[in-house]
Order: C-alpha cells, then sequence, then structure tokens
C-alpha cells in the first residue's frame, strides 16, 4: 500500500480507491475530519443554535417589555403620588392658614369677651359703691336726724314748761288759721 504523505507530494497523482482501510497520518486526516464534523454541526445545529437564539432574543424582548411596563407604572404611580402630595401639602397650608387665622380670630374675640367681661365687672362694682355710699349716707343721716330729734326734744323737754306749750300750741293754731283764710 502506498502511502498518503507520497501522494501529498506528487500533487497530480491520486491513488486508486482499491483497498480499505484506517489512515494513521494524522497531519492529512484532521482537517477533512474537523471540515465533516463542522459541515454536520454547521447543516444540523444551524436550526437548533437558531432557535435557542431566538429564544433567548424573545425572552430578552419579553423582559425589556415588561421592564418598560413596570417603569411606566412606576411612573404613572410616582405622578399620582406627586398629585397627591400637592393636594395634601395645599390642603394643609389652607388648614395651617386657616388654622392661624382661627386662633387669630378666636383670640381677639376671647380678649374683646374678656374686655366687655371687666366693664360690667367694673360697672357692677360701680354700683355696688354708689349703693353702698348711698345707704352709708342715709344711714348717717338716720343717726344725724335721730341724734338731732332726740337733743330738741331733751331740749323742749327740759325747757318747755306748761305755759310755754300752751302758746306754742295757739301760735301753731293761729298759723293754721291765717292759711285758711289766704286760700
Amino acid at each position: 500500500m502506498k502511502n498518503i504523505t507520497d501522494s501529498f507530494l506528487c500533487l497530480g497523482y491520486w491513488p486508486s480507491a482499491g483497498s480499505f482501510g484506517f489512515n494513521t497520518d494524522i497531519l492529512a486526516t484532521n482537517p477533512i475530519n474537523l471540515s465533516v464534523v463542522l459541515g454536520v454541526l454547521i447543516f444540523f445545529g444551524k436550526g437548533v443554535l437558531s432557535d435557542l437564539l431566538d429564544n433567548r432574543k424573545q425572552r430578552i424582548l419579553k423582559t425589556i417589555r415588561n421592564s418598560e411596563e413596570l417603569r411606566e407604572g412606576a411612573i404613572e404611580q410616582l405622578e399620582k403620588a406627586r398629585a397627591r402630595l400637592r393636594k395634601v401639602e395645599t390642603e394643609a397650608d389652607r388648614f395651617r392658614v386657616n388654622g392661624y387665622s382661627e386662633i387669630e380670630r378666636e383670640k381677639l374675640n376671647l380678649i374683646n369677651s374678656i374686655y366687655t367681661t371687666l366693664e360690667q365687672l367694673e360697672n357692677y362694682k360701680n354700683e355696688t359703691i354708689h349703693f353702698e355710699q348711698q345707704r352709708a349716707i342715709n344711714q348717717v343721716r338716720q343717726r344725724v336726724f335721730q341724734q338731732a330729734l332726740q337733743g330738741a326734744l331733751g331740749t323742749l323737754n327740759s325747757c318747755l314748761n306748761n305755759e310755754l306749750h300752751l302758746r306754742t300750741i295757739s301760735a301753731n293754731i293761729g298759723m293754721f288759721g291765717a292759711m285758711k283764710e289766704i286760700k
């Protein structure tokens, strides 16, 4: 049997295929085997590989779409939350302003009410003082009058005798009679 390396050296000559055997020359058989294996792998593995790549591509696209939808949903929820926050802040500001103005209004009402109550109490005090002064004056007048009357009665009783008493009565009756004549 001829050596295959010899046939490669002689480029124009191809040995006849009359016998079957193993070619043990690795350098001559490896490129052929590799090209056959690669050809088979490419021919049969191309569909499987493209299916795997297509499936992977679809999963990636689906994940991206889901992420975009989730992102849009999150942005929408964020905008809603911001709108609610603005609304709550506006309402809080309104309550704060209304609360402060209400507090000021209540404070003024309370001050006015206390001022009115103090004026009423001052008036009651003045009326009570005036009433007590009038009562005290009346009591002093009564005592002075009683003392003057007792003093006058004492003086009259000590100075008045029967004769003087009769003359006084006669004079008073005379004056009474003169008054009747004038009318």
